[in-house]
């Protein structure tokens, strides 16, 4: 028998080509113009706390508003961190930050591990209750935490603010457990049968795991210390303590504001959390992918 052969598909260097639907690109444009808008949205009050820094006082409140200063006024920021100790507060603010956050990173990854990896009797009621405390709100514990760091002597100091956020937080524990869930129980099993302790498996595996979740959580853990107002204020008196957002708060005054100098320094205030962001935004956004699909 004869087979018929198409004799176009034998041409050299002729292919058939396959037909390409075009895809409509309405859904993708509605997409984002929708996220610029919300970007717009969200960074403007950012966009207008540094405009209102550059302005004189009386354009702050103009009506209508004045939305780019004349003349620009930039010595507003050399006058707000001239008015208040802001080098003082800054070495607080950032060497608290650290602490707290190199300790939480410890203290949840090893938590994490215990309840994701590690079968004890009561793990699971241990693990429900431990994330119970996410839904009491701080305001209630602050009394009788003040009366410890009264008790304790701690009052006034920076010890009153380092070691509660150090030693706990049950959202770094949930996030760091999450994403631990999904490491192969086959890694640490191979890790057993070479002689490895749970201690040398933490260390040696799972850390070496965690590391978006850990990037991420250590981002997110800065951002709420630098930004911490409440515990500042109740713990501490003497000016030199001061942080960040306590010594803002002294711009405020009962009769009058200065409200040029208050956003100057709030502008200078958000640098250290913004650069930070921007430097590691991706290690955020992954931490959170990885850590949303684990377990």
């Amino acid at each position: 028998m004869k087979t018929e052969v198409n004799s176009r598909s034998l041409t050299p260097g002729k292919e058939p080509k396959l037909k390409q639907r075009k895809r409509n690109p309405t859904p993708t444009i509605l997409l984002h113009t929708c996220l610029v808008i919300g970007a717009l949205v969200m960074t403007f009050p950012f966009i207008w706390m540094f405009l209102s820094a550059v302005k004189p006082m009386d354009q702050i409140f103009a009506v209508p508003p004045v939305w780019i200063p004349d003349p620009f006024v930039w010595s507003n920021f050399l006058d707000s961190l001239q008015a208040m100790p802001f080098g003082r507060a800054y070495f607080n603010s950032f060497y608290i930050s650290m602490i707290v956050v190199a300790s939480q990173i410890v203290t949840c990854s090893m938590a994490a591990y215990a309840f994701a990896k590690i079968k004890f009797r009561g793990s699971g009621m241990l693990f429900i209750l431990f994330l119970a405390t996410m839904m009491v709100p701080m305001q209630v514990t602050l009394i009788p935490l003040y009366l410890i760091m009264d008790t304790i002597g701690w009052l006034d100091t920076h010890l009153s603010i380092i070691v509660p956020s150090a030693l706990f937080n049950a959202f770094g524990v949930f996030l760091l457990r999450q994403f631990i869930m999904g490491i192969p129980k086959e890694m640490e099993e191979a890790a057993v049968i070479d002689g490895a302790n749970p201690l040398q498996i933490y260390a040696r595996i799972i850390l070496p795991l965690i590391k978006p979740a850990l990037a991420a959580f250590g981002i997110f853990s800065f951002i709420g210390v630098w930004n911490n107002f409440i515990q500042p204020l109740v713990f501490l008196s003497s000016t030199e303590l001061f942080t960040v957002p306590l010594l803002l708060n002294y711009f405020k005054g009962l009769y009058v504001t200065d409200w040029a100098l208050m956003m100057a320094g709030a502008t200078i205030s958000v640098l250290p959390v913004l650069i930070v962001y921007v430097i590691a935004q991706r290690q955020i956004i992954e931490g959170i992918a990885l850590t949303g699909v684990k377990g």
